[in-house]
């Protein structure tokens, strides 16, 4: 069994300082990952320009400096030693809907140069949210059917695959996902078994599923026996197994008790078991 650690399973550690990009690289070695699932929030100064940039208003200043290609050529030679490849780099702050086209333009701006980033590291995959919100107005699913359309071909052309998550606003509506898939060719899916809308999981897992080409199973508690007690994990393994899923386990726990490591040791073992290994 192949696992993954989305970087957002140590969001604490990060923001504690106690744990960056370099660290997450020998974390996940250590932690017996097969390859590495970060989550923008730890690119430090790429992240923090990003603010920058908005600011401005100005996306013609988005590319990336000197300074942070030297950052991502550092990140680079850190997973190559560790022997750990990039799979997917999960964005934030780069998605497509926003109500106004200086909005749009400034988000586009920023995934493009996350597009240039991901390429740079190896990544296999880049995840860029939709936006929008939960009844999703032809206007706003037009808006966002353009967006990856312009998207999907940049990120080909760099050997990466582009991937929607279920994660807010638009995406966390199961028929609103199945819907952009539908018409998005070239659109794959990043499953987070957690991030549906209230009283939509279920509906969900049933409908979902079978579009995922990476997985976020997604843990927060755990009882004395190692099972999940939030959700049935088992059960939505299983379903993404028999769905054809053969990819990565990409694993993003949020421990209540606040201790990220043994979420993460809970999660991975708890997903060996199910798959028997």
């Amino acid at each position: 069994m192949k696992f993954s650690i989305c970087s957002y399973s140590f969001h604490r550690l990060l923001q504690d300082g106690k744990q960056d990009i370099f660290k997450y690289i020998t974390d996940c070695k250590e932690l017996g990952a097969a390859e590495l699932d970060a989550w923008n929030g730890h690119f430090g100064p790429i992240r923090a320009r990003d603010d920058v940039i908005r600011a401005s208003g100005d996306p013609a200043s988005a590319a990336l400096t000197a300074d942070e290609l030297a950052f991502l050529a550092r990140v680079k030679a850190a997973a190559e030693q560790a022997g750990m490849p990039f799979g997917c780099v999960a964005v934030d702050g780069a998605h497509i809907y926003e109500p106004t086209p200086e909005a749009r333009a400034i988000n586009r701006a920023i995934a493009y140069r996350y597009l240039d980033a991901a390429a740079r590291l190896g990544a296999r995959q880049i995840r860029i949210d939709s936006g929008g919100t939960a009844d999703f107005p032809a206007e706003q699913f037009q808006i966002v059917v353009e967006g990856y359309h312009d998207l999907i071909p940049r990120a080909r052309a760099l050997g990466i695959e582009l991937l929607i998550e279920n994660h807010w606003g638009a995406s966390n509506v199961p028929e609103n996902v199945v819907r952009m898939l539908e018409a998005i060719d070239g659109l794959g899916l990043l499953f987070d078994t957690n991030n549906w809308a209230e009283g939509m999981r279920e509906r969900g897992w049933a409908l979902c599923a079978r579009y995922a080409r990476a997985t976020h199973i997604k843990t927060f508690a755990f009882d004395e026996a190692g099972n999940e007690i939030t959700a049935d994990i088992p059960r939505i393994i299983r379903l993404l197994r028999d769905s054809g899923y053969n990819g990565v386990w990409g694993i993003e726990s949020v421990p209540r008790d606040g201790d990220e490591y043994a979420g993460v040791r809970k999660t991975s073992a708890l997903i060996a078991r199910v798959l028997g290994e």
